[in-house]
């Protein structure tokens, strides 16, 4: 029924020549490439603890989805049906297994907290959260590179995680002993998880004696998880010791640093890090040294840059008023 599915979405495409193709791409784009930022501005600018939910849902679920990926080994559906031919590059740009689908998780772990965190406050924000994430998951079946069930797993998974992390975040409150226990085990986690899926057995199918997937290709995303995960822990334990970052609202420069701190993230992560890790390690480890150097950047050295420039200037305006 889910490779029916995908065909009938496959001809209502040919149907309307097409012209839906870019914009559900689009969709699919945001989540994975522009909404993984917005973490960073709400640590740096508007609430320091959604922030830190923010960024462990994204980077939790991205672990979280590379051990069921990697555990249930499902090929696309292009492998399974020769009939289904993806939209565009989508063929070329989908990584990793099938199920669940990396891009819903994305979609879900940021436009899911953007609805708890605005739902009181502004509903209208928390509806359009709400509908961006039924469009993205929907366009990953439009566009032919998922199945309905790899969509609405990823979906419920990462809804799961981000209710799992906001209770533990209100029941830790900020207790330091408790956060040290937790950043413990998120590191054994971490490592567990790399053991897991480096040595777990993989299917090895061969067409024409061509490897249909190779397993070591499809760890990259997961070891990327486990980096961006392991950084935010330590980096969120040196900022919590000692930088004790605190948002210098009053500053008229921070809208500034924001600005230039989001610009080092983005170049980091989509050229420099790769240029310069994964060439130098590979792509297992340069993924994952490259993801924790950017999370660190994120809650520990960013923010410390921000709290000597611009939360000094904050305080001298306060002090002549």
């Amino acid at each position: 029924m889910d490779i029916q599915y995908l065909l009938f979405l496959q001809n209502l495409r040919g149907a309307t020549g097409g012209v839906f193709n870019e914009f559900f791409n689009a969709l699919s784009k945001i989540a994975v490439d522009v909404m993984i930022f917005l973490p960073y501005l709400i640590f740096w600018c508007v609430d320091k603890g959604w922030g830190y939910r923010f960024m462990t849902s994204i980077w939790g679920g991205e672990v979280l989805n590379g051990i069921v990926k990697l555990t249930v080994c499902a090929y696309r559906p292009w492998i399974r049906s020769e009939l289904i031919e993806p939209a565009g590059d989508s063929k070329t740009a989908a990584t990793g297994y099938s199920f669940p689908s990396g891009h819903t998780m994305c979609a879900t772990a940021t436009y899911g907290n953007v609805f708890l965190w605005q739902y009181k406050k502004r509903r209208w924000l928390a509806i359009l959260s709400c509908i961006a994430i039924i469009l993205t998951g929907f366009s990953r079946n439009f566009l032919g590179v998922h199945t309905p069930q790899d969509v609405l797993v990823s979906f419920i998974e990462t809804s799961i995680l981000i209710l799992v992390i906001g209770f533990v975040a209100e029941k830790i409150n900020g207790d330091e002993k408790k956060l040290r226990i937790l950043s413990v085990i998120g590191v054994v986690a971490v490592i567990g998880t790399i053991i897991y899926i480096v040595f777990k057995p993989y299917p090895m199918d061969y067409v024409d004696g061509v490897l249909l997937v190779d397993p070591a290709k499809m760890m990259n995303d997961c070891f990327k998880g486990c980096g961006g995960l392991l950084g935010l822990i330590v980096g969120s334990y040196i900022e919590r010791n000692h930088i004790h970052y605190e948002i210098p609202k009053g500053s008229d420069t921070l809208p500034l640093y924001a600005g230039i701190g989001l610009g080092i993230a983005l170049a980091w992560n989509q050229y420099m890090g790769s240029a310069i890790f994964v060439t130098a390690f590979g792509d297992h480890v340069g993924r994952l040294v490259s993801a924790f150097i950017l999370t660190m950047f994120t809650v520990a050295l960013w923010p410390f840059i921000i709290m000597k420039y611009a939360g000094n200037k904050a305080s001298q305006a306060k002090e002549n008023v």
